[in-house]
This record gives C-alpha cells, sequence and structure tokens, in this order.
C-alpha cells in the first residue's frame, strides 16, 4: 500500500523542539494494531532465552514476573522488525531529524494490572547515540493514562543534559535508576488513546506510573532510533537497521547498556 509521505506540521516540529516530546496520531492502522495484539499475545506465552523469560507458574506475587517486557523482539520475531520499520513512524522520524533515521531498539510492554512502572530516566543515558541523540516511538497498544500507568514526561527537560542517576525506589520502579527533576519541574502525565505514538528526544526526562487498575493492561510497543549522521552508540543496540532491513553497525560507545536495569538482576534476594 502507498502512502503519501507523513510531514509533521510547523507546531508539531516546534512542540518537539521546545517541550521535548509530541503525539502523532494515525500512524498505525487498525489492521496494523490488530497483528501486533496477537504476535505479543502469541510471545506472552512462551519463553524466549534471553529476550523474554515470564514465570508461567500460576501463584506469583509479582505481576511483571509473569508479564515482563519483551526486550529487542525483532531480533527473534519478524512481525516486530516489521513494525520497528514502519513506514509512517521512520517519516516523522526523518522528519524530525532532518535526516535518515536507523532503527536500533525495539521493546513491548505488558504492564499488567498492579505492576509497578519505570522511574524517571533519560533514554540516551544508555543507547549513547554520538553524536546526535536517540529518539523513542513508544506506541500505545492499549489507551494509557494515569491509571493504569501511562506515560510521565518532564517537559523542556530535552534540553538538559544527560544526568548521572540515583536509585529508585523499588516498591514503585521496576528498574533501578531515577533521574530527579530541576527544582520547579514537574513530570505530567500523556494522556493516550490506542495507536498513538509519542516521539521523545534522548534527553527528555520520563517515566511511567504504577498501574493501578485491577482489570486493564497497558501495552506499549516502544522503538528507538538513531540519526544517520551518528557514528556511535552502545553495543546493546547494534546492529542498527535501515528502512529497507539492511543491519548497519557503528562504532561501540563503551558506556551505557539496556534501557533500565531490573532490581532483581542487581539486587539479587
Amino acid at each position: 500500500m502507498t502512502q503519501s509521505l507523513i510531514k509533521l506540521t510547523k507546531e508539531q516540529k516546534q512542540h518537539f523542539e521546545t517541550e521535548g516530546y509530541v503525539i502523532v496520531k494515525g500512524l498505525f492502522s487498525e489492521d496494523d494494531l490488530a497483528k501486533i495484539d496477537e504476535t505479543f499475545e502469541a510471545i506472552s506465552n512462551q519463553t524466549v532465552p534471553g529476550y523474554f523469560e515470564p514465570d508461567l507458574s500460576t501463584e506469583i506475587v509479582d505481576p511483571l514476573k509473569r508479564y515482563p517486557r519483551v526486550m529487542h523482539p525483532h531480533r527473534f520475531n519478524e512481525t516486530a522488525k516489521t513494525y520497528m520499520l514502519h513506514q509512517p513512524v521512520l517519516e516523522v522520524l526523518a522528519d524530525l531529524y532532518e535526516e535518515e533515521a536507523l532503527a536500533a531498539q525495539s521493546m513491548f510492554y505488558y504492564k499488567p494490572p498492579g505492576s509497578r512502572g519505570q522511574a524517571l530516566h533519560q533514554d540516551n543515558f544508555y543507547l549513547q547515540v554520538e553524536p546526535g541523540n536517540c529518539i523513542a516511538a513508544w506506541t500505545a497498544i492499549d489507551a494509557a493514562d494515569e491509571e493504569n500507568g501511562g506515560l510521565l514526561v518532564v517537559p523542556k527537560t530535552n534540553a538538559l543534559e544527560i544526568s548521572c542517576p540515583d536509585i529508585a525506589d523499588s516498591k514503585e520502579s521496576f528498574t533501578t535508576h531515577y533521574v530527579k527533576p530541576p527544582k520547579d519541574e514537574k513530570a505530567m502525565p500523556v494522556i493516550m488513546d490506542r495507536g498513538d505514538v509519542l516521539f521523545f528526544n534522548g534527553n527528555l526526562i520520563h517515566g511511567s506510573y504504577r498501574n493501578k487498575t485491577k482489570d486493564r493492561f497497558r501495552r506499549a510497543f516502544i522503538c528507538h532510533y538513531a540519526n544517520a549522521s551518528a557514528t556511535h552508540i552502545s553495543n546493546h543496540y547494534r546492529p542498527l537497521y535501515r528502512a529497507n532491513g539492511e543491519a548497519v553497525s557503528l562504532e561501540i560507545n563503551p558506556s551505557g547498556g539496556p534501557c533500565g536495569d531490573e532490581f532483581e538482576t542487581v539486587y539479587p534476594h
């Protein structure tokens, strides 16, 4: 299916540049979303060593043990790779970067009822894209709001440097890092409908609430990208991919790593 080239409005680009993020609607059709639903429903009932290792037993206290996030599904699933390279998303990224975007990572969060959120953090602390920056494309597979653990952003923090994180509260965050917002800057909720895509800059401080509902998941398909003129990235994200699926190897930035270490990984109980 041929689609006309997607260009952001001047206002949308301005919002991304000044606030650090922008929501774009209509980049995924309901057919696209149904394929994503079906793919990750199937993945949720299996184990993929190194990428998705759920506890499939019946008695689990922590819902994230049963539904951990899926890391790099594009490395073992063709549908995930197809949607990481989704043409409308890449067109928006090319507009934001003003050059070609390279796909570096895919993730899928199930975020079941009762699960912890992710403390405020900055993505380029992990990806270490240089020169330039990473941009996240965060697609709401379920509607996301304050009740079911929607995203939080601290506007305008895209202009800040990358901070060295503190330790997060393990009761509220499943990952260990926490970046404190500047004085007088507050995290605000981003309310999203199914299929909305939030694009945000790699320095923007963001995180998520706990899912306080009893019956609503907050599924999200999240991919990270680098500008084609970047020369270095953390090894965890190599190889990157062009729109046509061709692999690209940038030089290794020795720092960085996965997007947030989980508490159990760092502090075994």
